[in-house]
């Protein structure tokens, strides 16, 4: 079982057997997420997710039929015991095996939940003969009074209640490192260009997630009033996306971004193109003033972050969203508003800025200790 590319101008990829033939199952459920507009990422997770299903599958001699709630917990196991192809990060601890290291904790809940949307879809499209999911699960009463929360993949496939899964592996909740002031004057000391540096301004001041960045276009820059349009776009020529699906005006009032966009749109950006993609890439090679990528942005800050030496695992540029959002907690933003300005759905998902340091807690603290307070 192999994952491919389905063809070029398609939002999709397919599964494919070891005689080259598409899974047939696993082809509708993909072109159903790339129809109903899901990220080409998110598609190509799916179907590495669903690979891992079919090894298990092949492996036991077993069919996608054949797959019940017993089989689901030996699959399970299966995960656990499944080497990473992934690449260890620098510094960053994996559980290994005598073959190398492991899935995660993470993955391993990450696939299981593929798994089960996969077969919602099986079950809504009459393709399974068993009744229910055999992933089990049970009504989260907990999630049912959170408004606005995530609806799956196929929300009209069951009672629309919510579930947890019960097959599932312990995960810790790791905390978020914010990015010191210092270690963010150094990346921005060794920076090459103005438009590296309107990057990283614009996602330290506003917030913004490396997806969002990218995808900004001319248009949505606003001088006068001093904030960019975060917009949901589908058609960035690199398959880069916004993670919200809803579309936010960031405000950008420190007085750092702006100049820094300025001075890379009037000065270093070709100005011999007309894409309306803000960020472009440079230089003279055969790929100058295409959008810049994912990949390129990751590997530019991986460079500064080398030659400042302060290369870590955690220290990637989405760990400008966690500096950002925690600033502004910790400078007194309420909860409900930092939630509008970085998109989340639900405040269930500030919880994690929120663990940093909460300022209620470090004020009774010194209360507490007898330090005088402000």
């Amino acid at each position: 079982m192999k994952v491919v590319d389905s063809g070029p101008g398609k939002p999709q990829v397919r599964l494919v057997d070891a005689s080259g033939e598409p899974v047939r199952e696993v082809d509708e459920f993909l072109r159903l997420l790339a129809v109903r507009a899901y990220s080409p990422h998110t598609v190509r997770a799916y179907a590495y997710d669903l690979q891992k299903l079919f090894l298990f599958l092949s492996e036991a001699g077993l069919s996608a039929q054949e797959f019940t709630p017993s089989r689901a917990m030996d699959f399970l196991q299966w995960l656990r015991l499944v080497s990473s192809a992934r690449r260890a990060q620098r510094l960053e601890l994996g559980v290994a095996n005598a073959e190398g290291r492991v899935l995660s904790a993470k993955t391993c809940n990450r696939v299981m939940a593929a798994v089960s949307s996969f077969y919602e879809f099986l079950i809504a499209s009459e393709c399974y003969s068993g009744r229910d999911n055999p992933i089990v699960k049970v009504v989260d009463q907990a999630a049912a009074r959170v408004p606005g929360r995530h609806r799956p993949a196929l929300a009209n496939a069951a009672r629309q209640q919510p579930v947890r899964r019960v097959l599932r592996v312990k995960t810790v909740e790791a905390m978020p490192r914010p990015m010191s002031a210092e270690v963010y004057a150094a990346l921005l000391g060794e920076l090459r260009t103005s438009r590296d540096r309107a990057l990283l301004e614009v996602m330290w001041e506003g917030g913004l997630r490396p997806g969002e960045v990218l995808g900004l276009q001319l248009g949505d820059i606003s001088y006068g009033r001093r904030r960019v349009t975060v917009r949901k776009r589908p058609d960035h020529p690199r398959g880069v996306q916004q993670k919200s699906r809803r579309d936010r005006v960031v405000d950008l009032l420190e007085g750092r971004a702006l100049p820094a966009l300025n001075a890379y749109v009037m000065h270093e950006r070709p100005a011999d193109v007309d894409s309306p993609w803000v960020f472009l890439v440079g230089g003279r090679g055969k790929r100058r003033a295409e959008p810049l990528s994912y990949d390129g942005l990751v590997r530019m800050f991986a460079r500064a972050a080398t030659r400042a030496d302060v290369r870590d695992a955690w220290l990637t540029p989405h760990s400008l969203l966690h500096t950002h959002a925690t600033r502004m907690f910790e400078g007194g933003m309420r909860e409900l508003t930092l939630m509008t300005r970085l998109g989340h759905a639900t405040p269930d998902s500030m919880k994690i800025y929120t663990r940093v340091s909460d300022p209620e807690v470090i004020k009774d603290y010194r209360q507490v200790i007898g330090e005088v307070t402000q």
